[in-house]
């Protein structure tokens, strides 16, 4: 993978003459994971190596909407100023679906002094891996990316249903780990992989997952920022290849009533910077204190930080009981009833999984809230419950049951604000405020069928 290693502009403008790029599409992620930015032409790329937004571009809601008053503009200047935007050349790709030679290039983005805007999504996964590098440790992540195909919908009042397949049947049933099933979307996969393969990221294994028309992508695993980037990309390329098969690829943790939800696990694990050992080790195979500790971290921490990783009112309806998503924060080895679990490994890739995030989740802010709530349970030394070795169904919820909730619990948990930053904890807390209100102005079909005549 040698095109990763690009670390300045002139790297960066190799790899576009080398490809005879002519235009530039230059990205930054939002809060909600929407790639903002401008499409620039080569030329115009290469003059201004970089670009300027508004800074409030990256700090708005999945409605487009903005407060209109309180904290949030404490942090974003209400005459809305710009932010400048400097290319990261690790993260140039393709774009393969492109008429015309086309790259795509993730940007940074600062103030006007020069310092990165803390709101920014990949500027607090950086600030979060950097509180690792401070202690000589490294973070090693691969997530598991569940995602529902529909058919074309184009009318948000109609309920979604499974595409139609090469046999030019819906699927009607479940269908786990069915390799018929996958094949039914060939042409899309080949596609897909096909997509993936030119810009570089690196895809492991495709399943076909519980629901109707779910499926789930592995990622190989690496460094946290690297890898949300792909996830980044990822989302944008299956959503493009499935338009141009007559469908829609949605990441929404509960698309379709009656079907299991849509999640993001996380396996994470971290490694000595001196020695390149697991951490989670100890030299005589067993497990360590640090493992003991993080999982501790885990379980004190996500429930205060689950607006991040449950960030709609759609997040809550996955997290239900007996319906393959977590409702606590037990742990267990080898156990996908609880919240975090331990895969068998050896102990060399001993690590744990964090099976509470949504897909529908900005993978940044997904990393950082994961990886902080561990480094929390490392610097205070945190205890983890004992193991749940039997079915955390039957264990009471312990997670927030509402975004209202989430929120409420979020801006209670100060050691996150440190460490995540007072200021995006502000900015998010707030847009996500405006979201709710804007969902509770609509009337759902549920309280026209069961309170029109009832009460």
């Amino acid at each position: 993978m040698a095109d990763r290693k690009l670390v300045n502009f002139n790297d960066l403008e190799q790899w576009l003459n080398e490809r005879n790029v002519t235009e530039v599409e230059c990205l930054a992620p939002d809060l909600t994971g929407v790639a903002r930015g401008k499409i620039l032409p080569r030329e115009k790329f290469t003059e201004d190596r970089g670009m300027r937004l508004p800074e409030a571009i990256v700090a708005m809601g999945v409605t487009g909407e903005f407060p209109e008053h309180g904290p949030y503009y404490d942090v974003i200047n209400p005459t809305d100023r710009d932010m400048h935007l400097r290319p990261d050349p690790s993260t140039v790709r393709i774009v393969p679906w492109a008429a015309d030679p086309t790259a795509q290039v993730i940007h940074d983005c600062f103030d006007r002094d020069g310092k990165m805007v803390s709101f920014a999504p990949r500027s607090v996964l950086r600030r979060v891996c950097d509180l690792y590098e401070a202690e000589g440790l490294v973070p090693v992540v691969a997530p598991e990316l569940e995602f529902y195909l529909v058919a074309r919908n184009t009318d948000p009042n109609t309920l979604l249903r499974p595409p139609i397949g090469r046999s030019g049947r819906a699927e009607t049933s479940r269908q786990a780990y069915s390799i018929d099933a996958v094949n039914e979307f060939d042409p899309l996969f080949e596609e897909i992989y096909d997509y993936c393969h030119k810009m570089e990221l690196n895809v492991d294994t495709l399943i076909h997952e519980v629901g109707a028309g779910q499926m789930e992508i592995n990622f190989f695993h690496d460094h946290p920022l690297g890898l949300a980037d792909e996830v980044f990309f990822f989302k944008r390329t299956v959503r493009e290849a499935a338009m141009r098969h007559d469908m829609y690829a949605t990441f929404m943790a509960k698309p379709i009533a009656g079907e299991p939800g849509s999640a993001m696990h996380v396996h994470q694990s971290l490694v000595r910077k001196s020695d390149g050992k697991n951490v989670f080790s100890n030299p005589d195979g067993t497990p360590s204190d640090a493992f003991y500790h993080y999982i501790g971290g885990l379980q004190r921490y996500i429930p205060a930080a689950m607006a991040l990783v449950a960030p709609y009112v759609n997040s809550y309806r996955r997290l239900t009981r007996h319906t393959a998503a977590p409702i606590n924060i037990e742990w267990g080895y080898d156990n996908r009833t609880v919240g975090i679990r331990s895969p068998i490994s050896t102990p060399e890739a001993r690590r744990i999984e964090n099976r509470v995030i949504g897909a529908d989740a900005n993978p940044y802010v997904a990393l950082a809230m994961t990886l902080a709530c561990g480094y929390l349970g490392l610097k205070n030394k945190l205890k983890p419950k004992p193991e749940m070795k039997g079915d955390a169904y039957l264990s009471p919820y312990n997670l927030p049951r509402s975004l209202g909730e989430a929120l409420d619990w979020l801006r209670r948990e100060p050691d996150l604000h440190e460490v995540l930053g007072k200021d995006f904890i502000s900015v998010y807390t707030e847009i996500k405020e405006v979201e709710f209100e804007e969902f509770m102005k609509v009337i759902s079909p549920w309280e026209r069928e069961h309170l029109l005549l009832h009460v």
